[in-house]
């Protein structure tokens, strides 16, 4: 798997997790480790990811926010929020799939070849997906390809990675775990 396909497949993932979700629930608390937010929401951490979504393709283009940040006060997530991520996550899955990629991603905290940078995006998303339907109770897995490409182009860098502030510490898998607990130990997600 490319780590281009490892990203559409943790977005697609992410978005099946936020069509899913209640919008009744916009209010609820989520954990605090998952935004630097002082009290952040479901609505709040969904802004996030519409923010994420929507940088995409200027991200896969070569573009930073230092080169300036049309989405910083934008309204994301309007009237309908979950349609309105939809919306985007439908523009950065085309943008990746138009296969027109810069050689170095640009993010906020450092600039990184294309490939480690699509599996930075991936990391996130897949790992939201998961906690996200941990939280809510939604039933969702994540794929065996998505399992098999972050197994490829991830762990390999956990350790490393977790070094950086980037994943908590491993957790002992049980000895009757399936491949997605496998992975969420050795990212240090997993919950039971």
């Amino acid at each position: 798997m490319t780590p281009a396909e490892l990203f559409l497949h943790a977005d697609a993932a992410l978005r099946e997790v936020i069509d899913q979700l209640d919008p009744a629930d916009f209010s609820s608390p989520v954990p605090q480790e998952w935004s630097q937010l002082e009290s952040p929401t479901l609505l709040g951490i969904l802004g996030r990811h519409a923010y994420d979504e929507a940088w995409v393709p200027d991200v896969i283009a070569g573009r930073a926010a230092a080169d300036g940040d049309p989405f910083a006060d934008a309204d994301l997530l309007g009237d309908d929020p979950i349609a309105s991520y939809d919306a985007l996550n439908d523009d950065a899955t085309a943008a990746v799939r138009a296969g027109d990629v810069a050689e170095t991603f640009r993010f906020t905290y450092g600039d990184y070849p294309a490939g480690e940078g699509f599996a930075h995006m991936a990391t996130y998303r897949a790992s939201q997906a998961y906690s996200i339907a941990k939280e809510f109770g939604s039933p969702f897995h994540l794929s065996p390809e998505l399992i098999a490409g972050m197994n490829e182009h991830v762990t390999p860098h956990a350790d490393e990675w977790r070094q950086f502030g980037v994943f908590p510490p491993a957790i002992e898998p049980p000895a009757d775990a399936d491949d997605e607990t496998r992975l969420m130990c050795a990212m240090g997600f997993w919950k039971p």
